[in-house]
């Protein structure tokens, strides 16, 4: 976890290279990676920089404005993506800059947010926290671990405490409310958490893991809440997978149902993904498709990379659905750079 980017380095050695003459094997590059893809991702990073505001915040964007930590911590996952971390690689700065904020808004009670956070400070709290656990691994600073360190338990302690009784999440901690994607934003924070050494509470996964399956629609998904209906959710759909597979629910028949009611999605959408939410959905879509391995990733990827080259704006960023440029960028940066398995929970 702490080489110099590979992304960086390859962009350098390759970027007079004509993206066709890069083939899928190409010893240098993971399976179906090319270099228009790292152009791309190269160029989103570049425009995230020239956003961060010098507090490490993302708040002359709209999006950061609205969600100041959880785009702070998004574009963190980002450029940890890329290989950066705190001391190495060409965005080193930038998560330094990330981390600082984020920890500056990590209150004693154990949220991560920044004021509001339009509402919603759950997203921000659960990205945060599978942020700050990711970079808890790379970090060498042993003064910067340890408030790392204080920040992840606590913020785990949060979660914990702010599980409704059926096993979700809602906006806002201790509501008592819950709904799907606030749910899984705290599941992969918690996993991260966990893979980084921090104890989480057995009770509070099985609780989310249950909340998933009472949330089971017939098509084979997930609907939006308990409460919502049988209208089923394809972003939540696909969100469910990657955190059932979080919850080491590898043989979840759930989950089985889940991956195939995405991939005949994807097959039938003509192997682009038009949802009003399809930042998000790539998003996760993609770590369920790579974490299901070679059938699903090979008939996926090539597909969505080149979707998501060919949709980049001029300035380096794309379009975030309803949230904003910012959010678009950081996101689809983490889905074409997953490939390198830089960040564990990505991998397989």
């Amino acid at each position: 976890m702490f080489r110099v980017s590979l992304i960086a380095m390859l962009c350098a050695a390759l970027l007079m290279t004509p993206p066709q003459s890069v083939s899928a094997d190409d010893d240098l590059l993971p399976k179906h990676v090319n270099v228009a893809c790292l152009k791309a991702t190269q160029k989103g990073l570049e425009y995230l920089t020239k956003m961060q505001s010098p507090d490490g915040s993302f708040q002359s964007s709209e999006d950061g404005a609205a969600y100041p930590v959880a785009m702070t911590a998004l574009a963190g996952l980002a450029y940890l993506s890329g290989g950066n971390t705190t001391s190495r690689g060409p965005h080193a700065e930038q998560v330094r800059r990330c981390l600082s904020f984020i920890l500056g808004n990590a209150g004693d009670d154990g949220l991560l947010a920044a004021g509001p956070e339009n509402g919603r400070p759950m997203y921000g709290h659960g990205f945060s926290l599978l942020f700050l656990a990711t970079v808890y691994g790379m970090e060498t600073d042993e003064r910067t671990r340890e408030r790392i360190g204080a920040a992840v338990k606590k913020a785990v302690t949060l979660t914990a405490s702010s599980q409704s009784v059926r096993g979700g999440w809602y906006y806002t901690p201790g509501s008592g409310y819950d709904e799907g994607s606030v749910t899984v934003t705290q599941l992969q924070g918690l996993r991260a958490a966990h893979d980084a050494g921090f104890t989480v509470p057995k009770g509070t996964m099985e609780g989310a893991v249950h909340y998933l399956e009472i949330c089971r629609t017939p098509e084979g998904g997930i609907r939006y809440s308990f409460d919502s209906g049988n209208d089923t959710r394809l972003p939540i759909t696909a969100a469910a997978i990657c955190c059932l597979y979080s919850a080491g629910e590898y043989e979840s028949t759930l989950a089985d149902e889940c991956l195939e009611y995405t991939y005949n999605q994807f097959k039938a959408s003509g192997r682009e993904f038009t949802s009003g939410h399809s930042a998000y959905l790539y998003l996760y879509a993609t770590q369920a498709f790579y974490q299901a391995g070679d059938e699903y990733w090979d008939e996926y990827f090539p597909a969505v990379r080149d979707a998501l080259v060919k949709s980049q704006n001029s300035d380096g960023s794309w379009n975030g659905d309803w949230a904003g440029n910012v959010y678009g960028t950081c996101l689809h940066c983490i889905v074409l750079q997953l490939p390198f398995k830089y960040l564990p929970i990505y991998q397989r």
